[in-house]
């Protein structure tokens, strides 16, 4: 019933930009996550955005250089990764919940979840 399509990853070097997309059917959902996991790490938050605003949220690690936005003609949410650095290097999902999120993230609030895009940065 619910589906999160994330896109748009792939390998840049140190200093490029990607931008992931997240498209959400039948639509976006209250709030709406972005989360990365890097092999033997655990899932992290990243990003978060309150749809209703929007208001949006940011991890310290990745202020100033990423992101995060909204298309609601296209049911979709965007991360704008800029500066990227090789610690960025990482599967990156998108997640969503319906009614309030809460700031730091934690992967048990979300109910939805994409399959996941892979993000390479090299040095």
């Amino acid at each position: 019933q619910v589906h999160l399509v994330e896109s748009g990853g792939g390998s840049v070097q140190a200093g490029g930009s990607l931008r992931l997309s997240c498209a959400a059917s039948p639509s976006v959902y209250n709030y709406m996550a972005w989360f990365r996991q890097a092999p033997e790490k655990e899932r992290e938050g990243v990003a978060a955005i309150n749809i209703g605003a929007p208001l949006t949220f940011l991890a310290d690690s990745v202020k100033g250089r990423f992101t995060v936005s909204q298309d609601r003609a296209k049911n979709t949410v965007y991360l704008q990764m800029d500066s990227l650095k090789p610690e960025d290097t990482a599967m990156y999902y998108c997640a969503a919940l319906d009614g309030g999120g809460r700031w730091p993230l934690r992967v048990g609030d979300f109910a939805y979840w994409g399959q996941g895009t892979q993000v390479t940065v090299s040095s």
